[in-house]
């Protein structure tokens, strides 16, 4: 979990600081997010982890904290695995 939290917190803060930011807060209702950035971060979170996000998964609510999106990847990531167990 803690590999994932470095890596999200690298690429955000290559654009803002990132010492005002804890796990729980909201990024999208500190201003630091638009739209347009979120697409970027999803691309962003897509090569990094090698997932793939789906539409379900394509809410705000899930990029809105550095916690959701470690659960967001985790659970992905958990998805991929128990479907290539049953191959």
């Amino acid at each position: 979990m803690q590999e994932i939290r470095e890596k999200l917190t690298g690429f955000l803060g290559k654009f803002f600081n990132v010492e005002s930011i804890d796990d729980d807060s909201n990024i999208f209702e500190m201003g630091y997010v638009n739209s347009l950035f979120a697409m970027q971060f999803v691309l962003f979170i897509e090569k990094e982890f090698d997932v793939s996000i789906g539409p379900a998964d394509m809410d705000r609510d899930n990029f809105s904290t550095i916690r959701k999106m470690i659960e967001l990847i985790k659970r992905i990531k958990f998805q991929i695995s128990q479907s290539l167990m049953k191959i």
